[in-house]
């Protein structure tokens, strides 16, 4: 390879929520200060250097040495339009995009936008916990449509979904594409589907996209733009080149009434301006590092394989579900009869290894699996699983 994602890289010290955040058990603090002792297999950061172009352009940034207010140029634009026509055979135009803070801040940004008060937002649960908390701060109630378990991976149970979707108070479907924690990478049929059934309901469909570079071998990610011109997709260079830190993402919107209010939404949440170092940083992911998410993604199938085989050999007890994107792998746990946090509680304090429960991810549809992180030194992750390993017996 090309780039050394074996490199051992110190980040406790440097105020990194992934490393320096106390580990807590259940609902209370663990008393397990930040040390070498706990390896974190959770929050969705990795532990890998960035791309050299975008180390070499934030190097250059900071030798000018002044870090004033900033004008996204015209370059910003045409680096992301040239990605998403060269990577995903989507034809952005220049005035769908509208720059933000981060997908998060985007997503309740599109809610506020879109829906009214005492509405409700449909998502396919398990679904990212921030899912929860952006609809609910938004007034709107949250309307999960339960994905199907099928062997070792998850289907869209269509019939429940046109049901959900039929409800008079549903306005909008929030897409995970790739999905989050399940690993699905949804095909075009599956979009599609998706899509139809909102169209016939009245229901608008906005797609967090954020980890849409993170795909496994055998899987293509299919952009919820290139199915219809009539939704709303919100991505970010910062999960696929490990720069959520610099804050920047967009919101793509061809639907001109849409993006108005977006863009007022946006502003009304003061989320309107960004920082010098997100903006080149992206340009330097877009236009310079693509080798470096190709060689990213086969060592993260590394890591995939390493944890499905060493689970199946040492662990026959747990069930690895089939990772298609993201580096987020979801893993069956039921058979422990245990529920999830307590098997996170025990790991954290007597494995020194940090994982997230599933319930984060929905009460009901997570509880019985876990989420790993993998993205990760395969040295670290070795180490990690075999540390379960011998608490587990």
């Amino acid at each position: 390879m090309k780039y050394n994602f074996d490199e051992l890289i110190e980040r406790r010290g440097t105020n990194c929520v992934k490393w320096d955040e106390r580990p807590r058990v259940g609902e209370q603090s663990s008393g397990i200060s930040p040390s070498p002792e706990v390896i974190p297999l959770w929050v969705a950061d990795m532990d890998f250097r960035v791309a050299p172009a975008i180390q070499k352009a934030l190097q250059q940034r900071v030798e000018h040495g002044v870090f004033g207010y900033n004008i996204v140029p015209e370059s910003y634009y045409e680096a992301v339009i040239s990605w998403f026509h060269r990577r995903h055979q989507w034809d952005i135009q220049r005035s769908w995009i509208l720059y933000t803070t981060a997908v998060v801040p985007a997503m309740s940004c599109v809610i506020k936008a879109l829906t009214m008060p005492g509405e409700k937002v449909l998502i396919l649960s398990p679904a990212y916990n921030c899912f929860f908390s952006s609809i609910k701060n938004n007034g709107c109630e949250v309307l999960g449509s339960p994905l199907k378990a099928v062997d070792d991976t998850f289907e869209v149970d269509f019939d429940d979904f046109e049901t959900k979707c039929a409800d008079e108070k549903t306005t909008l479907f929030l897409l995970c594409n790739p999905h989050n924690p399940s690993g699905r990478v949804w095909t075009k049929e599956e979009l599609q589907r998706m899509y139809d059934i909102c169209k016939r309901h009245g229901v608008k469909v906005a797609s967090d996209e954020i980890h849409c570079e993170l795909i496994m071998p055998g899987h293509e990610f299919v952009p919820f733009g290139t199915i219809t011109d009539d939704g709303v997709v919100m991505n970010s260079p910062s999960k696929n080149f490990n720069t959520a830190g610099l804050q920047i993402a967009n919101i793509i919107c061809s639907h001109p009434s849409w993006r108005r209010r977006i863009d007022r939404a946006i502003n009304i949440n003061e989320v309107c301006d960004v920082n010098p170092f997100g903006i080149v940083a992206l340009q330097a992911a877009y236009n310079e590092s693509e080798d470096w998410i190709d060689e990213l993604n086969q060592y993260l199938w590394g890591n995939y394989q390493l944890l499905c085989d060493f689970i199946g050999e040492n662990i026959p007890q747990w069930k690895v579900c089939r990772l298609e994107g993201t580096y987020l792998p979801w893993v069956d746990i039921s058979a422990m009869g245990i529920t999830s946090q307590e098997l996170c509680d025990q790991l954290l304090a007597e494995a020194k290894v940090w994982i997230n429960p599933g319930t984060m991810y929905g009460p009901q549809t997570g509880e019985g699996y876990v989420r790993f992180n993998i993205a990760i030194q395969r040295s670290r992750l070795l180490d990690a699983l075999q540390r379960i390993k011998k608490y587990l017996g």
